[in-house]
């Protein structure tokens, strides 16, 4: 399961690979660590057509697992998005991309220590998407802040590749890599789009780095 990853490419990369229109982001700083209930960039549809703009990392918790629970840290990633909990969220409109260069997967040391392997596409990090959808959601993200009506993305999961599967046995994020693999998943009927839902071919990641990012977990 992918709980951390990096952005370090710049908007007008973000801009011309995934056709955005608007670009409600301000200035985007490169991050080199986004953790879950951080606030990342996404491209989502919209009236004015493709927008890229920033929401927080974890969509809503089955009611099931937040019973006797009063704050809901979100689920990162999707595994099987036919569950009638993720189904009102498939269609176009709660379809969206995150851009990303990076993404790190625990590695177990003797010493008990798990330190994340950084996977990318090679030593340059050239951009590329994760499959994922988003809503607006109120709910308590944090107890400090209490009660927030926030923008929230997680993007699917799938059977991992050969690179992935010594680190994580049971799943790497989906991910697009060309233009027209991110218009088939945020344009076409979801039965064509979900064919996407696919491990990467052996060979295509490499590690690119063993080391934490520069920035530390968020405090809940």
């Amino acid at each position: 399961m992918c709980n951390l990853f990096s952005m370090t490419t710049n908007q007008q990369a973000i801009r011309d690979l995934a056709k955005v229109m608007v670009d409600r982001t301000g200035n985007l700083p490169p991050l080199p660590g986004v953790y879950p209930n951080m606030m990342a960039p996404i491209v989502r549809n919209s009236a004015d057509g493709r927008e890229l703009m920033m929401a927080r990392w974890g969509m809503p918790t089955p009611p099931r697992y937040l019973i006797g629970k009063t704050v809901d840290r979100g689920v990162t990633n999707i595994r099987n998005p036919q569950s009638p909990h993720w189904r009102p969220w498939l269609d176009v409109v709660h379809r969206c991309v995150v851009p990303f260069t990076s993404f790190a997967e625990p590695e177990p040391q003797p010493d008990g220590s798990r330190p994340p392997a950084w996977f990318a596409f090679g030593e340059t990090r050239p951009l590329a998407f994760f499959a994922g959808i988003w809503c607006r959601w109120t709910s308590v993200r944090k107890a400090k802040d209490g009660e927030t009506t926030d923008d929230l993305f997680g993007f699917l999961t799938t059977k991992p590749n050969h690179e992935v599967r010594t680190f994580h046995p049971e799943a790497m994020p989906v991910i697009l890599t060309t233009g027209e693999e991110i218009d088939r998943w945020m344009t076409a009927p979801i039965d064509d789009a979900l064919r996407l839902q696919r491990s990467l071919p052996d060979g295509t990641l490499a590690i690119v780095a063993r080391a934490a990012p520069e920035d530390p977990p968020p405090r809940q």
